[in-house]
């Protein structure tokens, strides 16, 4: 592969298959290339990837700043098992946040439409009646220094939901530039992916980010 690899380190790889790869994309990695983000993305590694004739592709997107599970199909027959597996609920996603404040509750259901908004600053998206339906599933994890450590589960795909929802609820994501402080790395991480491909049960666990080391006080658990 020499003359192929691009700048940067190649991101680790947390499950392989001839059809499949689960990577822990590191903060601050875009899926694509392109601007405002200068560097390397996901798309750049691909040639290492590759299995056959065509592909990878991209199999689902996390924002640039998220860090964790993302997976890269090797073979098309797996990105359309894949993206039927999104459309059916049959792929879990399963991401950890930890939060400003403490909710009132242990657990609880977010059901928020969400829509894209545009200023003189750029976009964001937000919570609107008349958006795309949204449903995000949380619960409490631990709790310290007057931040909690959520589960999140979306049940929807919507741009930003997580962070859009945690922020809805008056418990913004520790480090989001958008609808936080912004102060230090963005404390959201894309923890497991669980699905079945080709008659097999997958599951990939990515571990703590950085960014999330340094926003708890404590150890984070297992």
């Amino acid at each position: 592969m020499a003359g192929l690899e691009p700048a940067g380190s190649v991101p680790d790889i947390l499950f392989q298959s001839t059809h499949l790869l689960i990577i822990n994309k590191p903060a601050g990695l875009p899926c694509h290339a392109g601007k405002p983000v200068a560097g390397p993305s996901v798309e750049d590694f691909f040639p290492l990837w590759r299995r056959g004739h065509d592909g990878p592709w991209l199999a689902h997107r996390l924002d640039a700043d998220t860090a964790g599970c993302l997976m890269v199909a090797r073979r098309k027959t797996a990105l359309l098992a894949i993206q039927l597996g999104f459309r059916t609920g049959s792929v879990r996603k399963t991401y950890a946040a930890i939060v400003r404040g403490v909710p009132d509750t242990v657990a609880g259901v977010i059901e928020a439409p969400l829509a894209k908004r545009n200023d003189v600053t750029g976009w964001r998206m937000v919570v609107d009646p008349a958006g795309q339906p949204a449903r995000t599933l949380w619960r409490v994890l631990a709790v310290g220094a007057g931040r909690a450590l959520l589960e999140l589960q979306p049940q929807t795909g919507r741009t930003h939901q997580l962070r859009v929802h945690c922020a809805a609820i008056g418990h913004p994501i520790v480090g989001d530039p958008v609808y936080g402080d912004g102060i230090g790395g963005l404390s959201l991480l894309a923890r497991q992916l669980d699905l079945v491909l080709d008659g097999v049960a997958i599951h990939a666990e990515a571990p703590w980010s950085p960014a999330m080391e340094a926003a708890w006080s404590e150890t984070l658990p297992d």
